[in-house]
């Protein structure tokens, strides 16, 4: 073994070849010690940490891997807290998982571990969106919910989510007491395992159906798609679990036409047709934009791995499939609802939307118009929920989006939901049809009448230790020493989420800000520009989010206005060298 490791990594990699583990794990890390001195240290510099969304990593054996043992002791954690928390005779957690490579073992560990500290578990059958896993916590009335999934992450990820009562991924105060006693569960014998499936309840068609029932209520104009009911819609699950509801929720909206990309129906935790099972990524959408054009289609849709997002591709004015944006969806979605409840007569002064601050502010112009009220809350949907659980039985919630390609319509899920997103977007086609016009012609109408909004998220990929440490400093140095200006304009206002303050430029003066606490800086400027900076929760990443808008006056001038905000864009990024 080379002698340039830390003494305390070895150390803590030794403890792991005890007998407390079993054979195979300690095999695997005799040879990291043997063999692999960065890997070793990557594997085991620090535990991996349970944030507030849960667990994330890469999958291996170690502290800071995905394994078995790591997500044991989370479990206990989780336990241990919620036998702390709840006096009732009885506690319950539902728990689902997706197609990812052990989503379906650690799913079976983590049930394990409840049962043998006798909480009643409802583990679905097989793999489900993890919407379904936030309805079915309401449905069961449990007091928390696991999902196991890395969402859109590479093939070498997974990761376990942890819900509360309300359907919503935990929030404070319970992500960090539940992360104070996953911190206690130091040993894994610490941990509680059991064989007994008494306590283990197996569900799941009869979710499903419940579940599809509830989205399909949800559609504004079901005359509009009875009458478009043959509109050609591609669809792929990306290997994931919107193979399972996605075209069977589609069918019960009425449409008859869904055609399927048949190898990426297949489920595969190693996405073997995809680079990444991103939606966001242009090259996932390939195939199925190849399907379309060979079967003449009008609509494409992709759900990332857990069905919580859909990217979304349509055809423009010359007849060639182009992606929208989240942003973009966000746009279209909300201003179709909020004028069917309009036309309709459901709007009473008391609706509202949410946003995240990261999303077009697109979504509040488009609010202002209908009078209905507009929320911004931080980064991660588990804060709109929160918005939802703080408003339920005062407001009427309508529909709460993020520019990740997230979105979610109606109260009784509480997380985005790609599942009911593709029953909303293929109604909007056929509505836009109905109105001799495509879904571009409908967000030009958008921007002509709100303004033209563009927006651009660019991602610096920084891995390991080395990574993390080099973000830090990033933060560190946007917040000592702050842009004056962007693409010309100065800058008006910097907020600071974790220090809770927000700066205004012409005056010095610092006022609080009514957020939860969080590592976000955003800079905005005199003429609307905004610049986000925040480090991804769930990768290994710096992510700058770049927002600019002009007014469109004119169709005619789209093109023009179009390549202006994208010059400004591009000076932004050049100018505080992200590229």
């Amino acid at each position: 073994m080379k002698t340039t490791i830390d003494k305390q990594i070895l150390e803590k990699a030794q403890s792991w070849l005890s007998d407390k583990y079993d054979s195979e794990t300690r095999k695997q890390v005799q040879y990291l010690i043997d063999n692999d001195e960065q890997e070793l240290v990557e594997s085991f510099y620090r535990t991996l940490e349970f944030g507030t969304g849960g667990l994330r990593g890469i999958m291996g054996v170690g502290s800071n891997r995905m394994n078995k043992y790591t997500v044991a002791m989370a479990t206990q954690g989780l336990a241990n807290y919620l036998k702390k928390e709840i006096n009732d005779a009885e506690i319950s957690v539902a728990i689902a998982y997706d197609c990812r490579n052990n989503s379906n073992f650690f799913a079976k560990i983590a049930s394990s571990v409840l049962a043998a500290n006798g909480i009643k578990v409802y583990l679905f059958d097989s793999l489900r969106p993890t919407p379904e896993l936030s309805f079915a916590v309401r449905y069961f009335s449990c007091n928390s919910g696991i999902v196991v999934t890395a969402s859109h992450n590479p093939k070498e990820y997974n990761g376990y989510k942890v819900y509360w009562n309300d359907g919503g991924q935990i929030v404070a105060p319970h992500d960090k007491n539940i992360i104070a006693e996953v911190n206690k569960i130091t040993d894994i014998d610490e941990v509680k395992f059991s064989d007994n499936d008494d306590k283990i309840i197996m569900t799941g068609n009869e979710i499903d159906n419940i579940y599809i029932d509830k989205l399909c209520s949800l559609s504004m104009s079901p005359e509009i798609i009875s009458k478009h009911n043959d509109m050609k819609i591609v669809y792929t699950p990306l290997h994931g679990t919107g193979v399972k509801l996605v075209p069977k929720m589609l069918r019960q909206l009425g449409f008859t036409n869904i055609i399927n990309v048949a190898e990426q129906d297949v489920n595969d935790g190693n996405f073997p047709t995809v680079l990444s099972p991103n939606p966001e990524e242009s090259s996932a959408l390939k195939m199925a934009i190849d399907k379309a054009i060979a079967t003449d289609a009008d609509l494409v849709m992709a759900t990332d791995p857990d069905g919580d997002r859909v990217g979304v591709a349509v055809r423009n004015s010359d007849n060639e499939f182009v992606l929208l944006n989240g942003n973009q969806t966000a746009a279209i979605i909300t201003y179709y609802l909020l004028k069917k409840w309009s036309e309709k007569g459901l709007l009473k002064g008391k609706e509202y939307i949410v946003k995240t601050i990261v999303t077009s502010n697109l979504l509040n112009k488009i609010a202002e118009k209908f009078n209905v009220e507009c929320f911004d809350v931080l980064t991660g949907f588990k804060y709109i929920a929160e918005k939802i659980k703080e408003n339920e039985g005062v407001k009427k919630f309508i529909a709460g989006g993020e520019e990740s390609y997230g979105f979610l319509v109606g109260e009784f899920v509480r997380d985005k939901d790609a599942v009911m997103t593709c029953g909303i977007i293929a109604e909007i086609a056929a509505w836009a049809s109905d109105n001799n016009k495509t879904f571009i012609d409908l967000l030009r109408d958008i921007y002509l009448e709100f303004g033209f909004y563009k927006e651009k998220l660019v991602s610096l990929t920084k891995k390991g230790k080395a990574g993390v440490e080099e973000i830090q400093q990033m933060m560190h140095n946007f917040r000592e020493n702050p842009p004056r200006s962007f693409a010309g304009s100065e800058l008006k206002f910097a907020y600071d989420y974790q220090s809770a303050e927000m700066l205004d430029f012409a005056n010095g003066l610092r006022t609080k800000i009514n957020q939860p606490k969080s590592n976000v800086l955003q800079f905005v400027t005199g003429d609307g520009t905004v610049d986000s900076v925040r480090p991804s929760g769930t990768e290994p990443k710096i992510k700058f989010y770049i927002s600019a808008h002009e007014k469109l006056n004119n169709i005619a001038d789209y093109d023009k206005i179009s390549a202006k905000i994208d010059e400004k864009i591009q000076k932004i990024i050049e100018e505080i060298s992200i590229q």
